[in-house]
């Protein structure tokens, strides 16, 4: 069974951001996911979910200087001090959210270096985010989370360290924690690797968390080159049992855009 969380971060921005969950209740949504919860009290988002009857299901943890246009901590040397300080307070909010899953942007590499330079960049990026995870996980485990990690197009986020489904499977492996595990967005996967059925096979034992959105731009799963009625099918036949997280910009009205899935529970 699919069962679709909607992104508050990008979904029912007609509203302000604690009206959302109404709106996605409304909608037949019910789990919700989210960048960052932290401009808000734990206390309000734990009373918009009871009030609403849904599931927080996933969030990021603090990612540096977001609007300085940082995208993580997790792969940067000489930020580990802050990159703890960031899974503390990750989990702090997971706990009383009662959020099972939060992730761990990796960050991102130089901008204008030589091959040299970005090699040498790119082994120390590694090894920091080898050694952060195992700590990360390590914490997640005690609270009884799962932490991911997701590969992200270098089309929207240039630089990005992850970007690819094998480097993040050898992360999951080198690390070797029972509970990291991988955030899959089709999106971003279409864009870097395509061949999507065949990822969500090979990849499905690893899999975590899943995300969708039209490609090229982004909007409704109904727009754009992914036929996802066929890659939910057969994600369904695998037997996922996670939440698919709808991580797109609406076209126009959020409401208006959904009468895609109406073979999922939700209500244009």
């Amino acid at each position: 069974m699919i069962r679709l969380a909607a992104n508050l971060s990008m979904l029912f921005q007609e509203h302000a951001f604690l009206d959302r969950f109404a709106a996605a209740a409304d909608a037949g949504f019910t789990g919700v996911e989210y960048l960052f919860p932290y401009v808000h009290s734990p206390e309000a988002l734990r009373t918009a979910l009871n009030e609403n009857g849904v599931e927080q299901v996933l969030f990021n943890l603090p990612p540096g200087d977001w609007a300085a246009g940082e995208r993580g901590l997790a792969s940067l040397p000489g930020r580990e001090a802050e990159f703890r300080d960031a899974v503390i307070e990750g989990l702090r909010y997971a706990a009383q959210l009662d959020c099972s899953r939060v992730h761990a942007m990796a960050g991102l590499l130089p901008e204008d270096a030589d091959a040299r330079t970005q090699a040498e960049a790119r082994e120390a990026h590694h090894a920091t985010y080898l050694a952060n995870l195992r700590f990360a996980a390590g914490e997640a485990a005690k609270a009884g989370r799962t932490l991911l990690i997701e590969p992200i197009n270098t089309r929207d986020m240039p630089g990005y360290f992850l970007s690819r489904q094998d480097q993040a499977v050898a992360v999951l492996e080198a690390v070797g924690a029972n509970n990291l595990r991988l955030q899959f967005d089709l999106y971003h996967c279409q864009i870097m690797e395509g061949d999507l059925i065949r990822h969500l096979e090979r990849l499905l034992p690893h899999i975590g968390h899943v995300q969708i959105a039209g490609v090229p731009e982004r909007h409704e799963p109904d727009i754009g080159e992914v036929h996802y009625p066929a890659v939910l099918e057969r994600l369904a036949a695998l037997d996922y049992r996670g939440w698919v997280g709808c991580e797109y910009r609406p076209a126009a009205d959020t409401r208006d855009g959904l009468g895609w899935g109406r073979d999922y529970g939700l209500q244009p």
